[in-house]
């Protein structure tokens, strides 16, 4: 079982707690930040674009994310001095078929649905596709975006859930706590500015999806698939002057942006059907036990480590 592995390595609660409060101290501070100095989110970003390309702009967000990841794994290697692989996976090794297999799900998904908005409202979107602007986001997108995605993933669905799941031994604290945090974590984002909170439905939402995915399939592949193809392909095909993600993508979309039923459809619409198709192809079963049922120390853990 993908969270019972945690019980195999050092798994005190404060080697758990530690990233954690460093982490949400980070949020809290940059917070504070913007509140105290009155800082409007939308405007400073349009003044960064102002003074910079786009895809410098995205790349300085970018990066610290690779610095992230690595910190994460030096921690979980040295501190829990447990294998990366299986805070991945329970599998005897890395699935990579799941991983491409969520990639390109949502990746269809996207390319479908945002063509067939633009087909149906082309007053919506302006085309602004530059060849060479085009190709150097490519490449940042290819290189660092997964170091992105993977560090939430890694946090969140893997180190964070199977540190969580030890101490309250059983799944769905879990799977709430980190689903709830995950989204948390996105409130700074100019989006909540524009379209106001109830789009944390679909962040928070968002991340019961790839928990669920996480804890079904008992292994985080089809997660850091979907995760990275969602954030990869929506920089490279659509952007807005209200999002996070403002680049040189193919189209900009500048339609005026509404708190309705455009952002409940993914999350009760569209996630549901995601789900099913993963839990078809990979024959999921035992949905009450893997979302909702205890974890407990396997009998071979050291005894040091119970």
């Amino acid at each position: 079982m993908y969270i019972k592995q945690a019980f195999n390595y050092l798994h005190d609660w404060w080697r758990y707690m530690l990233p954690l409060l460093g982490f949400l101290g980070l949020m809290m501070a940059n917070y504070l930040v913007i509140e105290l100095l009155g800082i409007d989110v939308n405007e400073f970003m349009k003044d960064q674009l102002e003074q910079k390309s786009s895809n410098q702009f995205f790349f300085e967000n970018l990066f610290p994310f690779a610095i992230f990841l690595g910190l994460l794994f030096l921690w979980i290697k040295f501190v829990h001095q447990q294998p990366i692989k299986t805070v991945t996976t329970s599998r005897k090794k890395v699935d990579w078929g799941r991983f491409f297999f969520g990639f390109g799900l949502i990746s269809v998904f996207l390319i479908g649905s945002v063509s067939l908005d633009y087909y149906y409202n082309p007053q919506d979107y302006v085309l602004q596709f530059e060849a060479t602007p085009f190709l150097i986001l490519a490449l940042i997108c290819i290189v660092f975006i997964p170091f992105q995605t993977s560090f939430e993933e890694y946090l969140f669905r893997g180190y964070l859930m199977q540190g969580i799941g030890v101490m309250a031994k059983n799944k769905w604290m879990p799977l709430i706590v980190t689903s709830v945090i995950f989204g948390s974590m996105h409130f700074l984002n100019p989006e909540v500015t524009k379209i106001g909170p109830l789009i944390m439905v679909y962040y928070i939402g968002t991340g019961f999806l790839l928990g669920i995915m996480t804890l079904m399939d008992e292994g985080m592949e089809l997660a850091l698939g979907f995760h990275a193809g969602n954030n990869l392909v929506g920089a490279l095909l659509v952007t807005a002057d209200w999002t996070v993600f403002q680049t040189n993508s193919i189209l900009k979309d500048v339609s005026e942006p509404t708190a309705g039923f455009d952002i409940l459809l993914p999350v009760v619409v569209m996630y549901p059907i995601f789900l099913g198709i993963m839990a078809w192809r990979y024959k999921w079963t035992g949905w009450g036990e893997k979302l909702f049922g205890t974890v407990t120390p396997p009998p071979e853990a050291p005894a040091e480590l119970n």
